[in-house]
């Protein structure tokens, strides 16, 4: 039996997420490299301006599929086709939003308590 691979669009918070939030979080860029590296689609949602994301990401030569306000994150979901929906955040602002747009919500620090290898997270198999 052949198991098809499982597509995620990935919505990572920036602040208390990433490493070059402010504060700065666990999650790395390597990390949101590999995640996309892994075929799935990767992008922002966080209270900072679409501006200052796209600068971001660009300056650490991510491309992104999307960034906006976590708000919006239901955008998101109609304009990009996936199986599923996750959204990373350090906040229950966060998740309050993940989950009204219909993405999952993962805490990060749930995530790096378990594994921070993106295969794993997502449930790939090696």
């Amino acid at each position: 039996m052949t198991v098809e691979p499982v597509t995620f669009c990935v919505s990572f918070d920036i602040d208390g997420t990433m490493e070059f939030g402010d504060p700065p979080g666990p999650i790395t860029v390597d990390f949101v490299r590999r995640v996309a590296a892994l075929g799935h689609v990767v992008g922002s949602a966080s209270d900072r301006t679409r501006g200052n994301q796209t600068a971001a990401w660009e300056h650490y030569g991510i491309d992104v599929a999307f960034v906006g306000g976590k708000h919006h994150l239901h955008e998101v979901r109609e304009r990009i086709a996936a199986d599923r929906y996750l959204h990373i955040g350090d906040t229950s602002v966060d998740g309050y939003y993940a989950r009204l747009a219909g993405f999952e919500f993962l805490f990060v620090e749930e995530l790096i308590r378990g594994a921070i290898d993106p295969a794993v997270v997502l449930g790939h198999r090696q």
